[in-house]
């Protein structure tokens, strides 16, 4: 008998293991996939560790988080820059002062910020026009943050392959905010630590593992009468509307089909990930494994991501958080709150969007006595 059954070996179900086992528990791990590390999975093909399920960059201004993590595995300085290709045209990302004298010619902030101001009351007016006084759509929401040319060139068509829908057809609230830096600087994220860790994702996976039971293919649905009684308390980081038999309907998710290519090359694109923004290429990005770790390989592995809808057998990746689908969680999270001796965590459990710095800050804030 375990004291935890754990169904999912991602980050969130090795995390609680290895809190878990700190606490002196015994603890079984299955996963329906042949491999543990969920979507951090990594394989390595011709010395290269390719991402399998799309790029995953560890970044952290918890000092704490990322001394844990560095302590199962050092990780290198990769930082990210991506770049956009717009029909030909390229541009850092995000936007900063790179990316507006790229699209204006623009060489200082004040420049470039009345450009976007001008830009954005442009975007204003119109609304004004039409009598409406707050964004109906991702559309408007951007046209307000950031212009008409950046949404344009490297936000529109992106966005709509993203979600296989038009910006005008998609809620305001996607788009928040879109930052606009006014200095040279390409880093993606804010952070003050970030990179992966060297060797691939796998080396911590297997690490926080260590010393837990781990089962792989197993289907926790194809045999739950006994995975249910096989431990005192279960886990559960699998899609939460699956887990209650869809009693109350499915949610909606966005999945991503990456089309990998090994190409006889040394270096195809010279960074890591670059965004395709233009509706008319039909991916989203190409993402050139060697680079997120400086390889020097004779050869380079390209994946080309293609967003789509997500359906029965695909791996659910985005969870779509309208109303429609938000309404539909609520009533799924509170048969969850109901349960004793069954917890649930993680992106498709709680059906929401979790960096991975958020899921191990969050586990390593846990109180195992409050579960």
């Amino acid at each position: 008998m375990y004291n935890y059954l754990i169904v999912g070996a991602g980050l969130y179900g090795a995390m609680f293991a290895y809190k878990a086992m700190q606490a002196g528990k015994k603890v079984l791990v299955i996963d329906k996939r042949s491999h543990v590390g969920g979507n951090l999975f990594c394989e390595s093909v011709e010395d290269i560790d390719v991402h399998k399920y799309g790029a995953h960059i560890f970044h952290t201004s918890n000092k704490q988080v990322w001394d844990f993590v560095n302590s199962f595995v050092e990780f290198n300085r990769y930082t990210n820059s991506p770049i956009a290709n717009y029909k030909g045209e390229l541009y850092n990302l995000p936007f900063n002062m790179n990316t507006f004298y790229q699209m204006w010619g623009v060489k200082t902030p004040k420049e470039a910020i009345e450009k976007i101001n001008e830009q954005r009351k442009e975007a204003v007016d119109k609304l004004k026009e039409d009598g409406v006084e707050k964004p109906r759509n991702l559309e408007e929401q951007a046209l307000i943050l950031v212009g008409k040319d950046l949404y344009e060139k490297l936000v529109k068509g992106y966005t709509e392959k993203q979600w296989g829908r038009q910006c005008t057809e998609l809620p305001s609230f996607i788009i928040r905010r879109l930052p606009i830096r006014l200095v040279f600087d390409n880093n993606y994220f804010n952070d003050k630590y970030q990179g992966i860790p060297i060797g691939g994702y796998n080396r911590l996976i297997n690490k926080l593992l260590q010393g837990a039971d781990v089962k792989l293919e197993c289907d926790f649905f194809f045999n739950r009468p006994t995975w249910d009684t096989i431990a005192d308390k279960i886990v559960f980081t699998g899609k939460i509307d699956e887990y209650y038999n869809y009693q109350y309907g499915k949610l909606e998710y966005r999945t991503v089909f990456f089309e990998e290519e090994l190409l006889n090359c040394e270096n195809f694109q010279g960074n890591a990930v670059v965004n395709y923004t233009d509706r008319e290429v039909p991916y989203t990005r190409i993402i050139e494994h060697k680079h997120f770790d400086h390889g020097t390989q004779p050869v380079t592995i390209i994946s080309r991501e293609f967003p789509m809808e997500w359906k029965e057998g695909c791996e659910p990746y985005y969870p779509i958080n309208d109303e429609k689908n938000m309404l539909l969680y609520n009533k799924y999270k509170m048969l969850a709150q109901q349960e004793t001796r069954i917890s649930f965590g993680g992106r498709l459990a709680e059906y929401r969007y979790y960096d991975m710095h958020q899921i191990v800050e969050k586990i390593l804030n846990m109180k195992m006595e409050d579960f």
